[in-house]
């Protein structure tokens, strides 16, 4: 009778193991040097970063993990190993497959990441805006070597410099969210990089997003940014 128990639980166990419900949207790849540790599939939800499937993986580089997406968001990869600070990367979630490759030594830094159309839009903007964040580090380097000097006129010189790096930056991420307003990194890209830019460019990008997009997570979170700081602004000239 015990044996008979005994065979049940594990039955069962290894029924509710592998019957393991799939969400609509299915990550999988393979990380080399992987030895031993969790992955998290994880998600902000409000301010919370909340984990969607996890996996624990004992010599074995390849992994899967699922979750429902309702409208496509920014997720995070994260890989924890013992008391080690864990390693992120960011994709875009979507339904269907998505495949992820990367190793273990530079997680997050160079992956290879396909199966979502809205990760293939933020590859191509960060290329180009890498290219902007290098600058920008150069100009630091440079301005901290003028003040050191007390160079007031290479100060002045590089000042003006960095606005017009600001304002170069900012046309172009415009002019590729508006390039690409069919697309939910669109909205997303306006949020996380235009946050403190002119109610123009804000409003340019929100009236060139689809009318899928405008109801997406991100496009609904773009009207509201917007909506809210239109509010504080009306406020602000009442008083």
């Amino acid at each position: 009778m015990k044996k008979i128990i005994i065979a049940c639980i594990v039955s069962f166990i290894a029924f509710s193991c592998s019957g393991k419900k799939k969400g609509n949207m299915v990550v999988k790849g393979e990380i080399k040097g992987l030895k031993k540790g969790t992955l998290y599939l994880q998600k902000m939800v409000d301010t919370v970063l909340v984990t969607s499937d996890s996996i624990q993986l004992f010599g074995d580089n390849k992994f899967e993990l699922s979750d429902d997406v309702n409208s496509p968001v920014m997720y995070y990869l994260t890989f924890k190993s013992g008391d080690n600070d864990p390693k992120k990367l960011m994709f875009f979630g979507e339904k269907g497959e998505i495949t992820i490759n990367d190793n273990i030594e530079q997680f997050g830094f160079k992956p290879t990441i396909t199966g979502s159309e809205n990760q293939k839009v933020m590859d191509d903007f960060n290329e180009i805006n890498q290219q902007f964040k290098m600058k920008r580090l150069d100009f630091i380097a440079k301005d901290i070597e003028a003040r050191a000097k007390k160079d007031s006129s290479a100060i002045d010189s590089l000042e003006k410099a960095y606005k017009k790096l600001v304002r170069r930056r900012f046309l172009y991420t415009t002019n590729f969210a508006v390039s690409n307003g069919d697309s939910e990194a669109a909205p997303y890209i306006a949020l996380s990089e235009l946050f403190d830019a002119n109610m123009y460019l804000l409003d340019t990008i929100n009236n060139s997003l689809s009318s899928d997009v405008k109801k997406s997570n991100y496009g609904k979170r773009l009207q509201k940014f917007i909506d809210d700081i239109k509010k504080s602004e009306n406020e602000t000239q009442k008083k």
